[in-house]
């Protein structure tokens, strides 16, 4: 997938009126992972990502590994988007990013980011991260689910 296709994609799935509100969500999630998991966690998850986007989660981040639980992942996701987003929608366009990159990487690379994020209640909940993934993945609205 190229970066136009994925931006597409990312666009029609978010319903967004233009491409560069899509290029912010995308940059806004990206960004904040990368800072987030360690620099070669996040050059692995991004090699098989357009070198547009790539860049998101390598080139673009000052400091990897860093340590922040799922509420302020989803606070720097909307402060990066910018132009009003909260943080409920924040948190559903990093999801449904997540959930179309999950069908871009391989299986163990995307388990790999898994592992770099604990999902416990009791740690830092990133389990919400994966809530559409681990739901069955996005589907068209009004599409059922057979």
């Amino acid at each position: 997938m190229n970066f136009d296709e994925f931006t597409g994609q990312v666009q029609h799935r978010l319903e967004l009126q233009d491409t560069g509100r899509a290029v912010r969500a995308i940059r806004a999630t990206l960004m904040t992972l990368g800072e987030r998991i360690p620099e070669g966690n996040a050059e692995d998850f991004a090699a098989n990502l357009p070198i547009e986007i790539k860049w998101y989660m390598t080139g673009a981040v000052a400091e990897h590994g860093q340590r922040f639980d799922w509420r302020e992942f989803v606070s720097r996701v909307g402060e990066i988007e910018g132009e009003g987003v909260d943080g409920a929608e924040a948190a559903f366009h990093a999801r449904v990013i997540i959930d179309l990159i999950e069908g871009l990487v391989p299986p163990s690379d995307f388990q790999q980011l898994r592992d770099q994020l604990p999902e416990g209640r009791e740690d830092e909940n990133w389990g919400k991260l994966f809530e559409m993934v681990d739901g069955g993945g996005w589907t068209e609205p009004g599409d059922s689910q057979v």
